[in-house]
This record gives structure tokens, sequence and C-alpha cells, in this order.
């Protein structure tokens, strides 16, 4: 029920974004907008949004073949749009991981290789986006400057947010113990001020006995496995940079010329760090609405709503679409499977 509020929740925000933006304006001068958009370019978008999927199932695979898994591609394709499925409609993107760990144990991946792999995948995924948010403020601050600046408060918020997400990352993968002392420390402070319910202190020190207990495991392979890591972190510049790139997709679509591709990537790349941390299922209304504060110079007035629905819809609502479409087969193959083998619902 929380999942299909959720649902529900990104379709009314859809909804009420696209009455807004277009209110006073006919239906048919909005899709005559669209269909100027070289329709070329557009498949190469929707390419591009499929390879941002399929990179993260390069890596899930390229890891379980590293732990000696063998489990085929087409597997870890399915986990990848369940995984992108559940975080865009979950707070802060928190659902996926938990639901590629759940159809990998049913396809016979032991959970400590699963959780090790969502483990490395997360930090990659984040580090990676703050390092090419750094890099790109650094070196392309000109840019962020002329399209960003009416973002500054957001996208403070959003580095702020995921440094700090990261540095407690970090500090879980080099001291578990120590985390681990300091959180069970924080949970006995939180439960004597009655902010946490005695009845769940025991619960929650299992789950943070449970988290620590992979991180130690995270650690030792980091440590050990450098050239692994390396490998994974190089593999996801290239799964983001193919999401990123398809805002200049859409640009070029329309037959837009003056911007380069590395300041519309730089500001696709801001407009991530500075939502992706929110806690509201796929960012939804704060994403569109920051794209048009950072993109309505670079499209012009008249193109950067149609091409905010472009962008949005290849990145966004293509993937949701086509990874609620592989869940629900997924699902029911999975309910299948455990009617014939008489598994109970309490326990699948």
């Amino acid at each position: 029920m929380k999942y299909v509020l959720n649902v529900g929740f990104i379709a009314l925000i859809m909804l009420l974004t696209f009455r807004l933006l277009f209110k006073g304006q006919e239906f048919s001068d909005i899709i005559k907008d669209l269909r100027n958009a070289d329709h070329r370019w557009l498949i190469a978008g929707l390419g591009l949004a499929f390879c941002f999927v399929a990179g993260e199932s390069c890596i899930i695979h390229y890891l379980l073949r590293v732990c000696q898994q063998k489990v085929k591609f087409v597997r870890c394709l399915k986990y990848s749009f369940i995984g992108f499925f559940f975080s865009y409609i979950t707070p802060s993107s928190s659902g996926g991981q938990p639901a590629q760990m759940y159809y990998m144990k049913k396809d016979g991946v032991k959970i400590g290789f699963s959780t090790l792999i969502m483990l490395l995948v997360t930090i990659a995924y984040k580090s990676v986006l703050v390092i090419m948010g750094i890099l790109l403020l650094i070196f392309n601050f000109g840019a962020v400057a002329e399209h960003g600046s009416r973002l500054v408060w957001l996208l403070t918020l959003g580095f702020v947010l995921n440094i700090a997400f990261i540095a407690a990352l970090a500090f879980i993968v080099a001291r578990p113990d120590w985390a681990r002392r300091a959180g069970i420390t924080i949970l006995n402070k939180l439960t004597d001020w009655k902010i946490v319910k005695e009845k769940n202190h025991e619960k929650l020190v299992d789950k943070i006995n449970r988290i620590c207990d992979t991180y130690v495991i995270g650690s030792k392979y980091v440590r050990e496995n450098a050239v692994v890591v390396a490998k994974v972190f190089f593999m996801t510049l290239l799964q983001r940079l193919c999401l990123f790139a398809v805002t200049w997709i859409v640009y070029k679509s329309y037959g837009l010329s003056g911007v380069s591709f590395i300041d519309i990537v730089t500001m696709q790349i801001m407009i991530a760090i500075a939502v992706e941390m929110l806690p509201l299922p796929g960012a939804a209304g704060v994403t569109e609405g920051s794209f048009l504060l950072v993109f309505e110079k670079i499209f012009g007035r008249e193109l950067v709503k149609p091409a905010l629905l472009l962008s949005r819809g290849l990145t966004f609502y293509a993937v949701l679409i086509a990874g609620g479409l592989v869940t629900f087969i997924a699902h029911l193959k999975v309910m299948r499977s455990d009617k014939q083998l008489n598994i109970p619902p309490e326990h699948r």
C-alpha cells in the first residue's frame, strides 16, 4: 500500500506540474512543440536511458562474476530495472536495493554476496556524483554561476547532504566497530529521551549490528580488492554520464546550438546533486522546477517546457514504466514458483 501511495503521489505531482506549466496553452500546441523535436535524436536519448539502466546491470554482473556467482546478464538487467523502479517510488531512493537483494535471493544469490555488491554499488553511485559535481563546480564554475544561480540554496543543501552521506559511508567502511558503538550509544540516548520506544530498542540494536557486520565485510573487501573497486567506479562514471547526456540529446533534437555538451551535462549533474537526497519519491516536482530554473536560458522560454517533458520522460518516466512492467512480471514468476514449492506467503 505504501508503494501504491508513492506511485499515486508521483502521478499526482506529474499531473499538477503539467497543469501548472501549460496553464492557458492548448493541448494541440503542446503536442506540436513535442513533435518539433527530431525523433532520431529522441531515439538516441531513449537508448542512453537504457544504457544507464544496463550500466548498473554490467556492474552487478561483473561483481557477481568476481564473487564466482554464475548469473546471466539478463537477470542482472532484471535486478536493475526492479531497483530503479523501487528507487523512483520511494523517498531518497531507499527502496531499490532491498528489492534487488530480494530478487537476487530468489535467483539463488547468497545474501552475503548481494549485500556486498549493493554496498559497493551505493558507494560508487553516490561518490561518483559528488566527485563529478565538485570537479565541474571548480573547472566549469562559469556555467554553474550563469545557469544555476537561482538554484544556489538547494544546490548547497544537496552538496551538504550528499557529502554527509558519503562521509558516513566512508566512516562505517573504515571503522565499522567505531560506527557500531556510536550507533548503539546514540540509540540508547534516543531511547532514554523517549524519542525511540523501548519496545523497538532491541530490534534497532540488531539492525545496527547487521549493518555494521555487512560493512566489516565491505571494508575488508575494499582494502583487498582496490582494482575491482576502481573498475566499479569507472563503470559507474560511464553509467551516470549516459543519463546526464540525455538533456543534451533533447537540446540537439530541437536543432539548437551555442551551449556546449559539457555545460549541459554540468547543469544536469548540479540538478541531480540538488534533488537526489530529498525525501520525495522520485524527487517529483522539485526536479521539474529545478530544470525550468536552470535550463530556461539554454532552451529559451518557448522550448524549455517541452524540453522538460522530453528529458524527464526519457530519464524518469520511461524507466519507471519499464521498471514497473519488469517488476510485475518478475513478481508473478516468484509467486508462481513459491506456490509450486508450497512456500507460505509469510515466508516469501
